[in-house]
C-alpha cells in the first residue's frame, strides 16, 4: 500500500507516476489539473492516450463492453477538445475525435482506479514508455524523482485495504437527540479518508441486532442543510430513531457524492441544472451509479464487535455489502426524509433507477 499512497498523492498533485503491468511501463497523468499533453509526450518517447471511463463514453452514445478504453491523442490537441472528451455534457458523440478508440489493458484500467482513488476526474493520460526512453525514466525513478507502481496493486486501489483500517481516537459527544453518544474516528491506509462511528447508548446493554444506519457524508445536506437532497434530514432523523430504540450505531461514510467526492459531486450538480438527473450526471462524469465501498462499513462493525444488525436504509445495495462482508441484516427499517420540490427529481431517480425502497414517501407526496 505505501507505493500507491504515494502514487495517489503525487496523482493528486498533477505529477505523472509510472505503473510497470510487467511487460511495459506507462507513465500515468491525470488529466484533471493536467500542465502538458506534449510533456508526457517529450517523456516518454511516445504519443500519448486519453484513458476514459465505460461510463463517459456511453454517456457519448458509443456502447463498449470493456470497463474503460483508450483513445490516442493528435499531435496538437486542445484543452477544449480534451474537455469535450472528458467532462463535457455532449448530447452526441464527437466521432471525429474519438477515432482510433480500443479497448484499455490492465495497466490503463489501474489508472482510472487511481484516478477514482484520488477523487479526481477518472480520466487518465498515459503513453507507454518508448525503448529509447527506458534508461532516463529508470534513473528519474531510481532518483525517487518518479514513483513507479505495479498495475494490479493500482488496480485494486479501490478496495482500500480491507482489514486495515485503524482505530485512532474516540470522545463523549452528547447530541442534542442522543446525549449518551461516543464518537470512534477510523482512519484508512492512504490517509485520504477517515470514518466516524457514532456509538449510541451502550451497546453492551443492547438485546439482539444492533441498530445501525450507515450514512454517506454530504457536506451540503448535513452541515447546510441543502435543499437538494434529503441527506442532512435523514442523518437526524437516524439519530433520533436510534436513540429511541434504545441505542445502536450510526457509520459516517467520508463517501461523498455516492463515492465521487465533494468536487464532482458540485460538477454533477452542475449538469442536473441543466436537465439531467442525478444518475446520468454522474454517467456524464465517468462514473457508474454508485461508486461507493462498504468492506470499511464491515471493519468497523467488526472492530466494534458487530454482527448482527437492524439496517435502517432504503438502499439495497447496502444490505447486500453488509451480507456479502459477515454481517448478519436481520431486518431493514425504512428511514425518510421530507419530499420537496427541491429535492423530488433526485428521490425518484434514487428509486426509480437505483431501485432504492422510496415508493411510500414518494406516493405520499404525490397525493
Amino acid at each position: 500500500m505505501y507505493h500507491i499512497e504515494r502514487a495517489i498523492f503525487d496523482i493528486r498533485r498533477g505529477l505523472p507516476v509510472v505503473i510497470n503491468s510487467g511487460e511495459q511501463r506507462l507513465l500515468v497523468q491525470a488529466l484533471e489539473g493536467s500542465r502538458s499533453v506534449d510533456a508526457l509526450a517529450r517523456l516518454s518517447g511516445a504519443r500519448p492516450t486519453l484513458v476514459l471511463t465505460r461510463h463517459r463514453l456511453e454517456a457519448m452514445g458509443m456502447s463498449l463492453t470493456a470497463e474503460a478504453a483508450c483513445l490516442p491523442l493528435p499531435e496538437h490537441v486542445s484543452e477544449h477538445e480534451l474537455n469535450q472528451l472528458a467532462v463535457a455534457n455532449a448530447a452526441t458523440k464527437p466521432s471525429a475525435l474519438l477515432s482510433g478508440l480500443k479497448p484499455a489493458g490492465a495497466a490503463e484500467r489501474s489508472a482510472v482506479a487511481l484516478m477514482r482513488r484520488a477523487l479526481l476526474i477518472p480520466a487518465a493520460l498515459t503513453a507507454v514508455v518508448s525503448e529509447r526512453a527506458q534508461e532516463e525514466v529508470a534513473e528519474q525513478i531510481a532518483q525517487g524523482r518518479l514513483l513507479e507502481v505495479k498495475a494490479e496493486e493500482a488496480l485494486a486501489c479501490l478496495a482500500g485495504a480491507p482489514g486495515m483500517l485503524k482505530r485512532v481516537s474516540e470522545a463523549n459527544i452528547p447530541l442534542e437527540d442522543a446525549p449518551n453518544s461516543r464518537f470512534v474516528l477510523f482512519r484508512e491506509l492512504d490517509g485520504l479518508r477517515e470514518h466516524v462511528a457514532v456509538v449510541i447508548g451502550e451497546l453492551d446493554s443492547l438485546e439482539g441486532p444492533v441498530p445501525l444506519r450507515m450514512h454517506s457524508a454530504c457536506l451540503t445536506g448535513d452541515l447546510f442543510g441543502s435543499l437538494r437532497c434529503d441527506c442532512g434530514e435523514q442523518l437526524r432523523n437516524a439519530v433520533a430513531d436510534i436513540q429511541a430504540m434504545g441505542g445502536g450505531v450510526l457509520l459516517y461514510l467520508a463517501q461523498e457524492g455516492r463515492g465521487i467526492g465533494l468536487a464532482n459531486k458540485l460538477r454533477a450538480y452542475t449538469l442536473q441544472d441543466s436537465g439531467l438527473d442525478t444518475v446520468d450526471a454522474d454517467q456524464v462524469l465517468g462514473f457508474g451509479d454508485d461508486e461507493r465501498q462498504y468492506a470499511v462499513a464491515v471493519d468497523m462493525l467488526n472492530a466494534l464487535s458487530i454482527d448482527q444488525v437492524q439496517l435502517l436504509t432504503n438502499n439495497p445495495l447496502k444490505m447486500a455489502a453488509l451480507r456479502e462482508g459477515g454481517i448478519e441484516v436481520v431486518s431493514r427499517q425504512a428511514l425518510y426524509g421530507s419530499v420537496t420540490d427541491h429535492n423530488h427529481r433526485y428521490l425518484s431517480a434514487k428509486a426509480n433507477r437505483a431501485g432504492h425502497f422510496l415508493d411510500e414517501v414518494l406516493e405520499s407526496r404525490s397525493r
